[in-house]
């Protein structure tokens, strides 16, 4: 399979206030982007998991990007390095998404082991590393493969997509 991905980002802010005969505004902008052609060096990704899925009350799993995962193909993704990573909670969900670093085996995308981001419903995460970035966050087989995705709440069940890119080696 061959795979090219573009992510964006864009975040604009304006401001208006009224003052003496007029009004005044400013405009703010950051705009960001990662292209990635196919293969496995810097600016690369030859790996790509994506799904929706749904957690039971006070749920959770781990995502094992180690060969747990398939494409839409039905083919085992086996990461060794992970370029871009978003997943998005559903806006219809009464829960936090809770996404962490296990305690052992996990993909090093938080800094410690039980670090964790609260995504709120409709809230979403995307961790991108550089075009120029070779290793992005390595994933290692049995120690470093496992992304933490958790149910905040023990009342009903949340939603949540997911999109990982990565590299085979």
């Amino acid at each position: 399979m061959t795979i090219t991905t573009r992510a964006t980002a864009l975040a604009t802010v304006s401001a208006r206030n009224t003052i003496d005969l007029g009004s005044s505004s400013a405009s703010r902008e950051l705009g960001l982007a990662l292209d990635l052609a196919n293969g496995v060096g810097a600016g690369q990704a030859d790996l790509a998991f994506s799904d929706t899925r749904t957690l039971a009350a006070s749920g959770t799993e781990d995502l094992d990007l180690a060969g747990a995962l398939a494409d839409p193909f039905g083919v085992a993704q086996v990461f060794a390095r992970l370029k871009l990573l978003v997943i998005s909670a559903a806006a219809g969900n009464t829960n936090n998404v809770l996404v962490s670093r296990p305690a052992s085996n996990g993909v090093p995308i938080f800094s410690a082991a039980g670090d964790q981001v609260i995504l709120k419903p409709g809230g979403f995460l995307m961790l991108a590393a550089g075009a120029a970035d070779a290793v992005g966050w390595a994933v290692t087989a049995a120690t470093g493969d496992l992304i933490t995705v958790t149910n905040s709440g023990g009342t009903t069940g949340v939603t949540y997509s997911i999109l990982a890119v990565g590299c085979s080696a």
